[in-house]
């Protein structure tokens, strides 16, 4: 579809084309690299790497350049680019007692089993915008072999995924929502996901679910007014994840690459199917790259959804109205032609006013 009234007509679209591909390789600054993105840039390409649903930070970073920092543009990018990628098989399962973790801490405890490790964080640093100058910002010292500046290696925690809610599990506290049969995963990709699809659609959609409006619609649901109060973190954990496929020749698992993840788990009062405040509701999240709001928000509507799918029809808002590139492409379209459906709604009011003013 396109704007045959405009002046020039392919010609004009033609131009604006040339417009855009003028923006990104003209200017006087010098040539944005890849590895420049990814280093300096790295939370912006796990948001892009995570709503996508592909784990390639080169391809990544190209979609950031290419859209000029538009992550909402980035994903949809690499996700079109996904869709055209060949499906060799599945991943194995992988625990998340398997994750290497960098930074852990557990908001529920003062001094949890395995101690508290805090990692690479601002949550500890005041929000001001640093205006030193560029000639002595730049760093100095010699980049060590990841290409950042030479730092201490992070203590791992001691101890796995386990320690922080072991107590409640022995009290009989906190439900196990695993079933029995532990069915394979829904897989998103390949079949719609709508309101009654398992949990394991839900945290797909979560997990590709954009940044922003995740937020926004955990901020809402969790500032209605619910008994018990808001959900407490148990854990949050960032680090590594083995990807492991099965070896073509002999099936024996194979780890083929190390994954940034983040993990957050959290509880609220008042379980199903116990609704006396005996028990702890469990929600949790697992997302791509270092997205600490992300993993808690998914957390979050895991646990509010579990409690109650049909209020203000979260399930329904979880599954379909989270997606970014859908949401996106939906706002775009406005902006495409619509003077057919335009001039039938004038016509339409116009005979409704015609006929309200003959009856009076």
């Amino acid at each position: 579809m396109g704007y045959s009234g405009v002046r020039g007509g392919q010609e004009a679209i033609a131009a604006a084309e040339r417009l855009v591909q003028e923006s990104r390789f003209g200017g006087r600054s010098a040539w944005l690299e890849l590895d420049q993105i990814t280093e300096r840039l790295g939370l912006g390409v796990d948001r892009v790497m995570g709503e996508a649903g592909l784990w390639a930070p080169g391809l990544a970073a190209r979609a950031v350049r290419q859209a000029h920092g538009d992550l909402l543009e980035a994903a949809q990018l690499l996700r079109a680019h996904r869709s055209t990628l060949p499906r060799f098989g599945y991943s194995l399962p992988a625990g998340p007692a398997e994750l290497r973790a960098v930074r852990r801490v557990s908001p529920a405890h003062r001094n949890p089993p395995g101690g508290q490790v805090l990692g690479r964080t601002t949550d500890y640093t005041p929000r001001i915008l640093d205006l030193t100058p560029e000639e002595r910002a730049r760093p100095r010292r010699a980049p060590g072999p990841s290409g950042s500046p030479a730092a201490a290696p992070a203590r791992r925690p001691r101890g796995d995924r386990t320690d922080a809610d072991a107590a409640l599990r022995a009290a009989g506290l906190l439900p196990d929502r695993r079933t029995g049969d532990d069915p394979e995963p829904y897989d998103i990709t390949r079949a719609p996901a709508r309101p009654g699809t398992p949990r394991s659609a839900r945290l797909s959609a979560l997990a590709r679910a954009e940044t922003g409006s995740l937020t926004h619609l955990w901020y809402a649901c969790s500032r209605a007014p619910r008994p018990g109060g808001h959900e407490i973190p148990l854990e949050l954990r960032r680090g590594r994840l083995p990807l492991r496929v099965a070896h073509p020749h002999t099936g024996r698992p194979v780890t083929v690459a190390g994954i940034r993840v983040t993990e957050a788990r959290t509880v609220r009062p008042t379980a199903r199917p116990r609704p006396d405040g005996t028990r702890f509701d469990a929600g949790y999240g697992l997302c791509y790259g270092e997205n600490e709001p992300k993993a808690l928000a998914m957390a979050g509507l895991d646990l509010l959804v579990h409690r109650d799918p049909h209020t203000d029809r979260l399930e329904q808002k979880v599954l379909i109205a989270l997606d970014g590139p859908e949401a996106s492409g939906f706002l775009e379209h406005l902006k495409l032609p619509h003077y057919v459906d335009f001039r039938s709604t004038v016509e339409r009011v116009r005979a409704v006013r015609a006929a309200a003013g003959a009856g009076r």
